[in-house]
């Protein structure tokens, strides 16, 4: 889905369209799961992107200001020199962990017969 565009327009009501999409991109599940990890507290820029060493900054200024467009962020900003600007999650947020943890121990669980299939997948092409 296009970032820019509030809702599938062909789609309006379908929820897969409107709302997986901005949250499945490469990132966002990502940037929640690090945010989690934080002990619920806030973090800054900079830890966000220590933690997530492989996401450049414009992609991770692009994917938390979806995350907060969408409700699942909270961004502050503190009037200092230099400005600080933390992230915490929203309780929006927090109600989709469950789910998001779920698919976490799915993938470990299933991880090695994937990369098996993929591997078997490969020798046969």
């Amino acid at each position: 889905m296009n970032r820019k565009m509030i809702e599938d327009a062909l789609f309006p009501g379908c929820p897969i369209r409107n709302v997986l999409a901005r949250i499945s991109d490469k990132w966002s599940l990502l940037v929640i799961y690090t945010l989690d990890k934080a002990g619920g507290g806030p973090m800054r820029f900079r830890a966000l992107q220590r933690e997530l060493p492989d996401i450049s900054q414009k992609m991770l200024t692009v994917t938390l200001r979806t995350l907060e467009e969408d409700g699942y962020v909270r961004r502050t900003v503190y009037p200092e020199v230099p400005p600080r600007v933390e992230y915490v999650l929203t309780d929006r947020a927090k109600s989709l962990l469950p789910h998001v943890n779920g698919l976490l121990e799915w993938a470990l669980a299933n991880m090695d017969a994937i990369m098996a299939d993929r591997k078997m997948a490969l020798t046969r092409s």
